[in-house]
């Protein structure tokens, strides 16, 4: 089954709690703390792979896992780190957050993307044995794992788009000039998944062509299947608009030519070959007629071609066609990059750091303060000692202090904990 929109929830392991514990053995007077670190969570990672074609995995696999850090353990012994959850998806898939923001377009094979990241281990009460502090009773919790709820779009990476209304011979086409082999029938929508087949032009040049099926009026709103399959021509160079000779020629331009506008992206920009397909029933004098019409359609600079896809009449020409508009359409793209001029921003400091009053109480947000209150016990008063301690050398402490907080309120510290002040 072909899958190309799938939502899935992915959830990174949780780092490992460290280990309070002190060295108790026979013959050795006051060994001390020996708590070891918690391990690593496992990081969820996307890969793009040119052996997959689809998404349909994911239709009963919503949710991706990796696996957590194991906690640490006496006699100063690390956790294990978990394992990082690698997900092969296919070329051209691109990866949206619940608020239809990009997280990351795998667009080349054996592309990565870390799209969740594991959370830190927490230290053991080994950690903090300093000169002054010889005997802490202090071990942090594991970071919690990234988790996200992510819509994963696949759009097919191919160089020549073919669209036109159902019959119109895209799939014939595609099976005379490729090594594909799409169904074909005298019915409409006979093709119910896009097909892509890699065309030899000549012998330094190869594209790949992509058929994109089910587009009808109404498409780009949702009507059949074309809206489904109207991405996948987002990335191509050329689009070749196929007609059928024998239907009403200027309604069926009309209405690809609409859907094409009326999509979320205007696809009427990209540059068109329009082929008046099976000619090989009509005169010199019908053909001429026809393209008469079309001549009165379609821009000045878009190409157009009489070809018979069934028998290979004009299709060489076609081909050529194709070859030199994807050149020039290469060269263009090479330019727009070279002339892109790169956008500096102040990275987000990790020690920045916002205090704000809600009704009776303060909340401190900041990445750094909230990952140490995360990697705090607060069932300890020793690892909550220790987070005043922190948030005193940072400032934080000052700063409620200035706001005039009061003994007894609560300060709330991202979504992991409470202290009263």
């Amino acid at each position: 089954m072909f899958v190309d929109k799938v939502d899935v929830s992915v959830t990174a392991g949780d780092g490992g709690n460290g280990y309070l514990g002190f060295r108790q053995e026979k013959f050795v007077d006051r060994g001390g703390p020996d708590g070891g670190d918690g391990g690593n969570g496992g990081d969820v990672v996307f890969v793009a792979s040119r052996n997959q074609n689809t998404l349909a995995t994911f239709r009963f696999q919503k949710q991706l896992l990796a696996e957590p850090g194991k906690g640490g353990f006496k006699q100063k012994m690390h956790g294990r780190s978990g394992q990082d959850l690698i997900v092969m998806i296919p070329v051209g898939t691109m990866v949206f957050n619940e608020a239809g923001e990009l997280v990351a377009d795998l667009a080349q094979d054996e592309q990565r993307a870390v799209i969740a990241k594991g959370g830190k281990g927490g230290f053991g009460n080994a950690h903090f044995v300093s000169s002054v502090r010889q005997a802490p009773k202090i071990a942090e919790k594991g970071e919690k794992g990234e988790t996200f709820n992510l819509t994963l779009e696949m759009k097919m990476i191919a160089d020549v788009g073919v669209v036109g209304l159902p019959n119109a011979g895209k799939s014939t086409l595609l099976g005379h000039v490729s090594n594909a082999r799409p169904e074909i029938a005298d019915y409409p929508f006979t093709t119910i998944r896009p097909n892509l087949g890699v065309v030899d032009i000549d012998e330094s040049t190869s594209l790949l062509f992509a058929d994109i099926p089910g587009l009808i009026e109404g498409a780009s709103l949702g009507k059949g299947l074309g809206d489904e399959f109207l991405r996948h021509i987002e990335r191509t160079r050329v689009l070749i608009h196929m007609i059928d000779a024998y239907g009403d020629i200027e309604s069926a331009y009309n209405t690809i030519q609409k859907e094409l506008k009326d999509y979320k992206v205007d696809l009427t920009t990209r540059p068109q070959i329009v082929a008046l397909n099976k000619i090989d029933g009509l005169t010199d004098e019908d053909v001429t007629a026809k393209l008469t019409i079309l001549q009165a359609l379609v821009p000045a600079e878009t190409p157009l071609l009489a070809i018979s896809a069934s028998s290979g009449k004009g299709i060489k020409e076609l081909l050529y066609e194709v070859k030199s508009i994807c050149a020039r359409r290469a060269e263009e793209v090479a330019t727009e990059k070279a002339e892109e001029v790169p956008i500096l921003r102040l990275p987000e400091t990790e020690d920045s750091w916002k205090v704000t009053r809600e009704d009776d109480r303060y909340v401190v947000t900041g990445r750094k303060i909230e990952r140490f209150a995360q990697r705090t016990d607060f069932e300890s008063a020793a690892g909550e000692q220790r987070l005043r301690d922190i948030m005193r050398k940072m400032g934080i402490m000052h700063e409620l202090s200035r706001q005039g907080i009061e003994p007894g309120q609560k300060i709330v510290i991202g979504n992991s904990g409470k202290l009263e002040y």
